[in-house]
């Protein structure tokens, strides 16, 4: 069975016991995803219309199936739907026939096999072996990550766009039951720009703590003309994400110095070596881990780093489905210590080609109901 207990002190990573050599890879299984939004998903380097991602199933010699999904970005990171399908594509030659129980050894071979240039990929392929695993064993996924909880709180997202939108969109995720607000910043319009949507979605929810995420697009003229107008307005933030750009270590830690708000790495850490930096440099209290950067295990080792380091954890992801937001909830409900959640895209799609998942209620998410695995399937 897999172990289930809580992680050592030492943060020791999740492992599965070595099982027969007949428990192998059978077949991998890879298709576009794509997914209509209700509207195009705006950050400060672009919009996308639709999320088109790609599902991956993997099947066990016993005939389980874990299921994965590849989220590429091309706004955030510049990967596309056709660099994960190639990806992944490219390694059911060697994977077909392979052990399956070494999940960390597989994925250090996938890495080098080409996912370490395209991590949705890695990240769908790593979801799929380690669910269909779990599943085999009836271990819920948030318990093999550690068991320490199963419940967070999500924000949701108001993408870029006017001031009135942005009002709107305030309004419809208090409708919801959701407090916490996380704001598109640095698209077109500049500062002032910003400043009213801003303001807009601050004047009809003056009470929810603000995520102000410029997916590091925010020039350092800009990121101080809008500390100057947030506090004339008397707007303080929760969190700054990643205003600045991804190697400019030294401008995030000076944001967070001057403007006396807590400062978030997303884009600066995709692999463990950069969380170090991060930590070295004392640039950030928060670190954003996404599992579509560079897959689970790469996340995993993030995680480790900030622990030992003392910065504090956030899970977010791309425009994901059910299927990767529940995997990304067991990952952070599972180990526990994440203070921030966004894993709200799944309101976002029009359409939800899967079963199971996560529970909404408000903003709570709760994994606590799933049995093995992640719990998600396809639909029919």
């Amino acid at each position: 069975m897999v172990a289930t207990g809580a992680l050592a002190p030492k943060r020791r990573l999740p492992s599965l016991p070595r099982v027969p050599d007949s428990f192998r890879i059978r077949a991998l299984h890879i298709a576009a995803l794509d997914i209509p939004l209700h509207v195009p998903f705006g950050i400060s380097g672009g919009a996308q219309p639709a999320a088109n991602n790609v599902l991956v199933t993997l099947e066990l010699d016993d005939g389980t199936l874990g299921y994965g999904e590849a989220a590429p970005l091309p706004p955030y990171n510049g990967e596309t739907q056709a660099d994960a399908l190639a990806t992944l594509r490219a390694a059911r030659g060697w994977l077909e026939g392979h052990g399956a129980a070494e999940w960390r050894v597989l994925a250090a071979e996938f890495r080098t096999r080409g996912g370490a240039a395209c991590g949705s990929a890695q990240c769908a392929f790593e979801m799929a072996l380690l669910d269909a695993l779990t599943r085999r064993d009836g271990v819920p996924l948030w318990k093999f990550f550690g068991g320490k909880g199963t419940e967070l709180e999500t924000d949701m997202t108001v993408t870029t766009g006017s001031a009135i939108e942005a009002a709107e969109a305030a309004r419809d995720i208090r409708r919801r039951g959701i407090r916490v607000i996380k704001v598109k910043i640095g698209g077109q319009g500049g500062p002032a720009h910003d400043l009213a949507r801003i303001a807009a979605i601050h004047d009809v929810a003056p009470d929810s703590p603000l995520v102000l995420d410029g997916n590091a697009g925010v020039s350092h003229a800009t990121a101080n003309e809008l500390i100057r107008g947030l506090k004339a307005r008397r707007i303080v933030p929760a969190l700054l994400e990643q205003w600045c750009a991804k190697d400019d270590l030294a401008g995030m830690r000076t944001l967070g110095t001057e403007s006396g708000w807590l400062v978030a790495a997303d884009e600066s850490v995709t692999r463990a070596a950069d969380a170090r930096r991060v930590a070295s440099a004392r640039a950030a209290g928060v670190i954003n881990i996404k599992l579509m950067k560079a897959g689970i295990a790469e996340a995993l080792d993030i995680a480790s780093v900030a622990h030992d380091a003392g910065i504090r954890l956030m899970i977010g992801g791309n425009v994901e489905s059910i299927l990767a937001m529940t995997a990304s909830a067991c990952f952070a409900a599972g180990q526990g210590g994440f203070d921030f959640a966004d894993l709200d895209t799944p309101l976002f799609l029009a359409e939800n080609p899967f079963e199971g998942g996560y529970l909404l209620e408000g903003g709570k998410i709760s994994v606590a109901h799933i049995a093995a695995g992640h719990g998600v399937r396809p639909k029919g």
